[in-house]
């Protein structure tokens, strides 16, 4: 038994070292710290904050370097050049999905955020020019999120200014501009259909495979009803999650600084008055609005290492050898929080995004949506949401925080592949 007992033990540390082999063998993959035995490098990275293990990293392995997650290899990408020379200057190589177990069987390959290959390609093009058929990025979605943003503002003077979370409201709003494009509906706060649809943004969704008719005679077997059900449902629950959830971290971020959202409605007010909603033809005329809502963005980092990539072929990178297959993590906070581009990254500041004049400024490293052929489908939607919300909530609303604004924390929660605010509540109080 004995003896026994050691063959088992020398297996299971012979294995995943031929297989560690195997890996190298298939290519000169970049260096990175030693996996121990089926578990991988996972002893060693922090999972409550992975961003700060791999910046630890970078340290002793430089900007590319490799992981183990169990027994399959993961190549980090670390900083600015590193990213843009994969994400940018080699975007097709580097447009395939990383492995997630538990959504892969869930989604089956399908939809636009998990699918690789031909399914993701297809899919992808064919939901740009829905959305863009619908109106989106163009006059029409402006006016949706308008109409949206005044049914939260009469939503929110229903609190009557007293203690609430805003977080059921906040992800309504996204939610109906998503069905105003895709149903061309929208539906009450109240309404059932709404509120289980937003449960639903929480949970597993069991999908049906229910076959879509006269497929079989179709030349494209990407556009089936599975397919389609999916990939609806990645616009609904990437387009209403990341959206609500970014608005609910930047109210609190405005509850925490006081003066810099005394500044915006001072420039809302100065700009737009109080008699009309805003649009974004005034986003050019208010840089400081425009510089808050992306230091939100930036400091939040509400999607570190952004969702893994996966090399599509055999591909020299730098003076490396990577095998088709292989995971891709690409670190954005190591953009969003580069302390030459943000001095102090870590700081709250709105002047991260202003040049000495008081102007807007641009950043090759903002790239919360991350970059490449796998950024965010629905970024230009995003984008104009968060400012037209933000905005209006801040021209019908003083923010009352219930603690001393000092006192309150904004350490984001780690919650699987993102970050998350704290839970708090906050009254809205009319202007």
């Amino acid at each position: 038994m004995d003896l026994f007992i050691l063959l088992v033990i020398c297996l299971s540390c012979l294995i995943p070292l031929f297989l560690w082999n195997c890996n190298h063998a298939r290519g000169k993959l970049p260096p990175g710290p030693t996996p121990l035995p089926i578990i991988g490098n996972i002893l060693q990275i922090n999972t409550k904050n992975v961003s700060k293990s791999l910046r630890k990293a970078t340290e002793s392995y430089g900007p590319v370097f490799t992981v183990y997650f169990g027994m399959k290899p993961t190549v980090v990408l670390y900083g600015h050049e590193a990213v843009k020379e994969a994400l940018i200057d080699q975007s097709e190589e580097f447009s395939g999905r990383g492995s997630f177990p538990v959504v892969d069987f869930i989604n089956r390959g399908l939809g636009v955020v998990f699918s690789s290959g031909e399914t993701w390609k297809q899919t992808r093009r064919f939901s740009l020019t829905v959305l863009r058929n619908m109106g989106m990025g163009k006059r029409t979605i402006e006016d949706r999120i308008q109409e949206e943003a005044l049914c939260l503002v009469e939503a929110l003077k229903k609190t009557n200014a007293s203690p609430c979370d805003p977080t059921f409201l906040l992800g309504c709003a996204p939610c109906n501009v998503i069905c105003s494009i895709i149903f061309q509906n929208r539906f009450e706060y109240g309404d059932k259909t709404l509120l289980t649809l937003i449960e639903y943004f929480h949970e597993n969704l069991l999908i049906s495979s229910t076959p879509w008719i006269q497929e079989r005679h179709n030349k494209q077997p990407e556009f089936t009803m599975d397919n389609l059900i999916i990939t609806i449902w990645d616009l609904f629950s990437a387009g209403t999650e990341t959206t609500s959830t970014t608005l609910r971290y930047g109210l609190l971020m405005l509850l925490k600084y006081p003066e810099v959202t005394a500044q915006v409605q001072e420039e809302i007010h100065r700009v737009v008055g109080r008699h009309r909603s805003p649009c974004m033809q005034d986003r050019s005329r208010m840089p400081y609005t425009d510089a808050v809502v992306h230091e939100i963005q930036r400091y939040i980092d509400l999607v570190p290492n952004s969702l893994p990539h996966a090399v599509t072929q055999d591909i020299k990178f730098r003076e490396y050898l990577i095998p088709k297959g292989t995971t891709i993590l690409t670190s954005l906070t190591s953009i969003l929080h580069d302390d030459k581009e943000f001095p102090n990254p870590d700081r709250f500041d709105p002047g991260h995004f202003l040049d000495k004049s008081g102007n807007f400024k641009k950043s090759d490293y903002f790239v919360p949506f991350s970059a490449g052929k796998r950024a965010c489908v629905g970024e230009g939607l995003a984008r104009m949401e968060l400012f037209l919300l933000l905005t209006n909530i801040l021209q019908h609303f003083t923010l009352k925080p219930l603690v001393n604004p000092k006192d309150i924390d904004t350490t984001p929660i780690v919650n699987g592949l993102g970050s998350a605010p704290p839970v708090f509540k906050l009254c809205f109080v009319p202007v």
